[in-house]
């Protein structure tokens, strides 16, 4: 899309969203999460968050998004608050760094390359690759593989480069995730297929050639650009902040009990021997 294009394209939505409050949208506006599919890669059940058509491009409804967004959040921090563990997914260049600073941030596993199948549907293999992977590190760290062949060690540095690019970022994944956070459905289709027959819910950045019926928490919305799906991560980020201080206020709450309960059941009864 040359320059003029998204100019003209941007002007035009935001005549098209000039009924929404300013407030509300111009931070959309401004990280281009508007910006739609031409209207033959729409997905027909994605057409009532569709606010118009300029310039042959889609123009997403920001208030569908915003309310989808809010939803989602809610729903990410409470599952947090609960104790629950989210897979970030997300092998799409723009997101790649974002991601993985996110997913440390917090201590959950991550995929930012290519989805290895059976991450959700047969982890015990996965787990055996994640082990294999930690045991080389140790190896070569503690000098063990020394003993063997300067050839033997390059293979074996070579599988260790494989299994850190593959999966490295699920080292954190010591059990099923609880819900998959995910840029592009329409990309890790079979990360959705997987997480469907786990029942894990999907929270997704999803553009109108997604499948909403697939996705438990859509929020329409451009995937493919840097500042889009960093407004999205950031609303994200807010969210399991919001949730891990709530989980720790709990369980303070919690301990705060049991050590009362404790005490009360260590006091005299006051009775007379």
């Amino acid at each position: 899309m040359s320059e003029d294009t998204i100019t003209t394209t941007t002007a035009n939505a935001d005549d098209a969203q000039s009924a929404y409050p300013a407030e509300a949208s111009r931070e959309m506006m401004d990280a281009g999460v508007f910006y739609g599919r031409k209207k033959s890669k729409t997905n027909p059940k994605m057409k009532r968050f569709v606010l118009a058509n300029r310039g042959g491009i889609e123009i997403i409804n920001l208030q569908k998004t915003e309310e989808a967004m809010d939803h989602a959040a809610g729903f990410i921090k409470e599952a947090v608050a609960k104790g629950g563990m989210p897979l970030f997914v997300g092998a799409v260049p723009a997101a790649d760094s974002m991601i993985v600073e996110l997913a440390k941030k917090y201590g959950v596993p991550y995929v930012t390359t290519r989805w290895v199948g059976g991450t959700l549907t047969n982890y015990r293999n996965i787990a055996k690759r994640i082990e294999y992977m930690k045991k080389l590190r140790t190896d070569f760290a503690s000098h063990a593989l020394d003993k063997y062949t300067k050839k033997e060690r390059l293979e074996l540095e070579k599988d260790l480069g494989r299994l850190e690019a593959l999966v490295g970022g699920l080292e954190m994944m010591t059990r099923e995730p609880n819900l998959l956070i995910m840029i592009d459905p329409v990309l890790h289709d079979t990360a959705v297929r997987e997480a469907r027959v786990k029942n894990i819910p999907i929270v997704a950045l999803g553009n109108v050639d997604t499948d909403p019926d697939l996705i438990d928490h859509l929020v329409p919305g451009n995937d493919k650009a840097r500042l889009s799906i960093e407004w999205f991560l950031g609303k994200i980020d807010t969210a399991i902040a919001e949730g891990t201080a709530e989980r720790a206020a709990r369980a303070a709450k919690e301990a705060a009990k049991k050590t009362e309960a404790d005490h009360a059941a260590k006091e005299p009864s006051g009775e007379a021997n």
